[in-house]
């Protein structure tokens, strides 16, 4: 009877230790949590801005668009264009608003050789970069 008990309470002492163990390790494998519910409500009102290029390379000064859309953006809010020269995102002078559907779609004519970093900003959002190299 000795021996039962004691074999007992080892094999609930091992069960425990292993439960441990993998609890631990999903705990600490760095799979984020699910954002509470206050967070995620802030995510899904936040303004955002998608943008995409027509073309991935260009001559100097050939004309392409960038286009996208605004969620969370009022319709008619400017939407502006930016380069990224060495270190900093320059303000190009190019803007347009947003449609109501939120959408917009920008010309745009680059000079600089080689790859362009672009995004857009407007209305407290700033978009994906997109890169556009000029021949």
């Amino acid at each position: 009877m000795d021996r039962f008990r004691r074999a007992s309470a080892a094999a609930l002492l091992a069960a425990v230790a292993l439960a441990g163990a993998v609890g631990g390790a999903a705990a600490s494998s760095g799979v984020p949590a699910p954002p509470s519910g206050e967070r995620a409500q802030d995510l899904a009102t936040r303004p955002a801005l998608s943008a995409h290029a027509t073309a991935r390379s260009v001559a100097a000064w050939e004309e392409f668009r960038i286009h996208g859309s605004a969620r969370n953006i009022g319709a008619g809010t400017p939407v502006t264009l930016q380069q990224k020269q060495g270190e900093r995102w320059v303000t190009l002078p190019a803007t347009i608003r947003t449609a109501g559907s939120g959408e917009y779609s920008m010309r745009v004519k680059l000079g600089i050789q080689g790859e362009n970093a672009l995004r857009i900003v407007g209305g407290g959002a700033v978009s994906p970069v997109v890169r556009t190299t000029v021949n």
